[in-house]
């Protein structure tokens, strides 16, 4: 393994990043490293990876993110799934520590090809987070990184994202932990969560995952979002209505914000996908929140 980088690239299709916590226990740092396996071998390189992750590097302010408490009995695959269940005494990790050791596992092993998800158990039973959500399949957006060497800026943060029902018809709400760097606007994070989707068979995406964000301000209580025009084509014949609440209500669940306006490629006198006038200013709407 070479020394910590500063960019989230790999060069060759063997290298990837092996996440940890740094000495403080504070944030996630990662070392490059290239994996001996054959990359389609994804049992070989998974086996490789977690072994990596279960030794503690020579660099002392590196901790593996499986070591102690945190002790795996076995893990599987299966379609894009990868499985790990833990010994009961991964539950007496101290909390932003496990939150921390679960973002260093998830982006370390969603850079095998054929792993897209990643969900823990401990003990065969699902993991919960503090309020006894299950907190299911994580991928790697889960856990918001910014490249670079602030590695004392990472907080953790617990999110009330709303998704769509089955039907279309009403919006559920989605409760997910992430640990992101706090330079980061939270309502640009939540945002984002929304846009890449529910992560759960329980809610359905209600925002097109290709919409990019142009920019994201607050003020005065008002949050102001500007989307390119990606953000019109709907997902799956969305009713508009569902869609548009889906991030209203999510951004008004972040604090100092109380009302939404948005705008497409900079301007707010266009129609939300074709069908809802953005010419105002939104406020939650809890009456199509399946209770």
């Amino acid at each position: 393994m070479s020394g910590c980088g500063n960019e989230d690239v790999s060069d060759g299709k063997n290298n990837v990043k092996v996440y940890y916590l740094n000495s403080d226990e504070t944030g996630i740092i990662f070392q490059e490293y290239v994996v001996a396996a054959d990359m389609n071998d994804t049992e070989k390189v998974i086996d490789e990876l977690l072994t990596q992750m279960k030794t503690m590097p020579e660099k002392l302010e590196y901790e593996a993110p499986i070591y102690g408490p945190v002790n795996l009995l076995s893990y599987s695959l299966r379609n894009d799934i990868l499985t790990l269940d833990f010994a009961n005494t991964y539950t007496t990790t101290k909390k932003t520590t496990e939150i921390l050791d679960r973002a260093a596992m998830v982006r370390t092993l969603t850079q095998i090809p054929g792993v897209e998800y990643v969900t823990f158990t401990v003990e065969g039973a699902p993991l919960l987070d503090g309020n006894g959500n299950m907190i299911g399949n994580m991928a790697a957006d889960n856990f918001v990184y910014n490249a670079g060497n602030e590695i004392n800026a990472y907080e953790k943060a617990e999110l009330v994202l709303y998704f769509a029902t089955e039907d279309g018809q009403e919006l559920v709400p989605v409760y997910r932990t992430v640990v992101y760097n706090s330079n980061i606007l939270m309502q640009r994070l939540v945002i984002e969560q929304v846009i890449s989707g529910p992560n759960t068979d329980l809610a359905y995406p209600t925002i097109n995952p290709q919409t990019k964000i142009n920019s994201v301000s607050v003020r005065d209580g008002v949050c102001y979002v500007d989307f390119d025009s990606v953000v019109n084509i709907r997902t799956n014949d969305m009713d508009p209505k569902i869609a548009l609440y889906s991030l209203v209500n999510t951004i008004c669940e972040t604090a100092d914000v109380n009302k939404v306006q948005i705008s497409i490629n900079g301007s707010s006198d266009v129609n939300f996908m074709e069908k809802i006038s953005l010419g105002t200013v939104f406020e939650r709407n809890l009456d199509i929140v399946r209770q």
